[in-house]
């Protein structure tokens, strides 16, 4: 566990320039919109080690795999989100000496990320032959705005001498990312202009040999300063304004920077989007800054009334509960059904940007939960409009139906893990389950009855064709596959892979009784494919071991050498980290949940005897070294009433990024695993379920803490539960009357605040 910033109930907040763990602080100060957004990287020329980060949700580029050999069927190319121009870089000059935090000698620094307004800020002393220069800077990307950068800067000179402030700043398309293949340069300026306070560039991602589409990104900032501007030269890659004046002591200056992002996702051509571009920029140039970070907070507002958890007597939960959900809604709040959760957001390039399974399995769960039921829909509508990718996947294996990718930014698979592409296929059965998800918990069944259905049927049209008969055993097994533990590959049997194939080929059969006849005409399945569906879930083989009480993960697992993770050397772990790829798929140890993923899916339908025998059996053998694996053992430990073990969970879930848990924080933050704080308090120390269109609670208050509340949005209503030692109050803050289940009992919610 690593900690470098201070516990805040509100706040990221460290008064040290952490030099050594630099990229880590860049981690957490990220900042997004769902548009776009950054990394916590300086503004200004930083000479230490430092990763640059800007992103655009949408903007991609397929880099051409490279994995030593080709197969039929692989990917033809890896897609990866591209670092964006950097459209944020400003340097500051004392006497025409550029300042340089990683050699200059500074004092008085503060790094604070606002969680509440959502503004970053960092103030710093910097001491320069001899000048002394206080410098503020508040940064951040409107809410209200979504195309919007604001860069704010306040100066004073604090010591005794007068010098030359100047200050440059830059729309920069000279970038690239660190893990390119090739070390290439993703973008192509189209056109470029430079006047005396402002500039712009619009580019366009280079050409590739793969089809996929080029985006188009235009950038215009307008600056404001009481500095006064200076001629500069036309660059070669870049535009650039400069301002400066001499700064006696105790002088202040201001210096505020303001850009517009557009991009051709959203526009017809090239001369639509810069005429957009001018439109935007001329009009954020006419309004205070003070109007435009009140407009940004007021949308932050309005999303913590609607999600905050408050913790009492726990700081650092508390803390790592609001991290989370700033981070998740800095990445999507589901304005725009062309865009997904990437499993790093807008905060780093591993994993490529993409969409993984993560959105369907952890997030939206917690979604459904504290946004309108529309933000869920639009994640489901995501893949519906992806449909036509996943025809093209399953062709590529030969099969019948549809694969969904398991990493994609257009519905065709790019990932480049040949035992994650063609084997990690539960992704289909987590994205069926979203959809009965959704519709249990909203009870809104429009979309499962249309496109939903869709879905559905392709999905289990695959199933069908990928599961094989064994006359041997007389039953249908599936083989050759990777279940969510990616420390098993290449495995037979996978107990949560040939569940979910067969929960999804029995909930696509009860749908399509309910359809409508024209859109049952659509679909057109066969009585012979529903026949052959039927008897699949007949005699679909699900691996068990009468002895041990357990569900067995594969066919060969129990043959591994069975020994704990706490038999482990301490130097060892994470193990990923220190062993071979080889060692880890021959050891038993698991990466996360896989057969305790599927009992936490499908929670009510396992007796406790069940839940227990199995946790006790694979918990132990987890080293959880995903970011997704925590959350799900938190749930099922509250759920068997280990409540230290739950707490446990929770705070490595919650506190995975801000401590560093895993040692790879400063690649980028864990965004799509973040829901699991929420899912922990919510699903966990709650007991919160939906049994038969019925709210179901049974909580208990962790030790530790005194106290903890949430709202939670249910079919129309708001309510606000709250556990103390005095025991649960609930009150319904919005909707028509309900009535929920607590601990068994029957509980009526109207106006007022009921105690149960």
């Amino acid at each position: 566990m690593q900690r470098i910033f201070d516990i805040d109930s509100w706040e990221v907040v460290t008064h040290k320039l952490d030099k050594e763990n630099k990229r880590l602080q860049e981690s957490m100060t990220s900042i997004g919109n769902g548009y776009m957004g950054m990394r916590g990287f300086f503004e200004e020329n930083y000479s230490g080690d430092t990763l640059q980060g800007i992103y655009i949700g949408g903007v991609w580029f397929p880099d051409k795999t490279r994995v030593g050999w080709w197969k039929n069927g692989y990917p033809k190319y890896f897609g990866k989100v591209i670092n964006a121009v950097n459209f944020i870089k400003t340097n500051v000059f004392i006497n025409d000496k550029p300042i340089d935090l990683a050699t200059d000698s500074i004092g008085d620094f503060t790094l604070r990320l606002d969680m509440k307004r959502s503004i970053l800020s960092r103030e710093f002393m910097l001491e320069k032959d001899d000048a002394k220069l206080k410098v503020s800077i508040d940064r951040f990307v409107s809410a209200a705005q979504k195309e919007l950068f604001v860069d704010a800067y306040q100066f004073e000179n604090a010591g005794s001498t007068s010098f030359k402030l100047t200050v440059n700043t830059q729309i920069d398309a000279d970038v690239k990312n660190e893990d390119a293949n090739y070390g290439e340069r993703f973008w192509e300026i189209l056109d470029k202009s430079q006047s005396e306070n402002r500039g712009e560039i619009v580019a366009i991602t280079k050409a590739n040999n793969f089809g996929t589409p080029r985006f188009i990104v235009g950038d215009e900032m307008v600056n404001k300063t009481d500095l006064m501007p200076e001629k500069t030269n036309q660059l070669e890659s870049a535009v650039q304004n400069q301002f400066s004046k001499e700064l006696a002591p105790a002088g202040t200056a201001y210096f505020e920077k303001r850009v517009v992002v557009v991009t051709s996702r959203d526009y017809e051509d090239q001369p639509s989007l810069i005429q957009a571009m001018h439109e935007l920029a001329a009009k954020i140039a006419e309004e205070k800054l003070s109007d435009l970070q009140s407009a940004h907070s007021q949308v932050w507002a309005q999303r913590w009334e609607k999600s905050d958890v408050e913790i009492d007597g726990d700081d650092a939960a508390q803390q790592g509960i609001r991290f989370n959900l700033y981070q998740l809604f800095s990445t999507y709040y589901g304005e725009d059904d062309r865009l997904n959760i990437g499993p790093k957001g807008f905060t780093g390039e591993k994993y490529g940007g993409a969409t993984y399974w993560d959105t369907e399995a952890f997030a939206i769960p917690m979604y459904l939960g504290v946004t309108d039921s529309s933000v869920t829909r639009n994640l489901l509508m995501y893949r519906y409009k992806q449909l036509d990718g996943a025809y093209v996947n399953a062709k590529e294996q030969g099969l019948k139906g549809a694969l969904y990718p398991m990493v994609t930014f257009n519905g065709i698979e790019c990932h480049n893990e040949w035992e994650i592409t063609f084997e990690e296929i539960h992704r289909n059965g987590d994205i069926a389950f979203a959809i009965y998800n959704y519709t249990r918990y909203t009870g809104d069944k429009s979309y499962v009855l249309n496109e939903g259905s869709k879905v559905l049927t392709e999905i289990s049209r695959f199933w069908a064709d990928r599961i094989h008969y064994s006359q041997r055993k007389g039953q249908y097994m599936i083989h050759g596959v990777t279940g969510p533990d990616e420390y098993e590959n290449n495995v037979n049997n996978n107990w949560y892979t040939n569940y979910l194939a067969k929960w999804t080929l029995k909930y696509t059969l009860e749908i399509l009784d309910d359809v409508s006849p024209e859109q049952a005409a659509e679909l057109n399945v066969s009585n012979e494919e529903k026949q052959h569906w039927q008897d699949i879930i007949n005699k679909m083989y699900l691996p068990e071991d009468d002895e041990l009480g357990i569900f067995v993960q594969d066919d060969d697992f129990l043959d591994k050498e069975l020994k704990p993770v706490s038999e482990l050397p301490a130097d060892q772990l994470p193990i990923n980290q220190h062993w071979s790829w080889d060692k880890i798929l021959r050891s038993a140890f698991i990466k996360q949940g896989d057969i305790l993923q599927g009992i936490w899916d499908f929670i009510d339908d396992f007796t406790p005897e069940q839940k227990k025998a199995n946790f006790d059996f694979y918990e132990p053998l987890t080293v959880h070294e995903s970011s997704l694996s925590a959350s799900i053992h938190s749930i099922l430990a509250a759920d068997l009433h280990y409540e230290d073990k739950a707490v446990e969970m929770y705070e490595r879930t919650s506190r995975l990024d801000l401590d560093n848990y895993n040692n790879d924080t400063a690649d980028g933050l864990h965004i799509t695993s973040m829901t699991g704080s929420w899912l922990a308090i919510v699903q966990g120390f709650a007991g919160m379920r939906v049994r038969h269109d019925q709210l179901h609670f049974s909580p208990f208050l962790p030790k530790k803490w005194s106290g903890y509340r949430f709202r939670l949005n249910f079919r129309g209503r708001v309510v606000q539960v709250s556990v103390g030692s005095d025991g649960t109050h609930l009150t319904l803050v919005s909707g028509k009357p309900l009535t929920i289940d607590v601990k068994g009992q029957n509980v009526q919610l109207g106006p007022e605040t009921v105690t149960a």
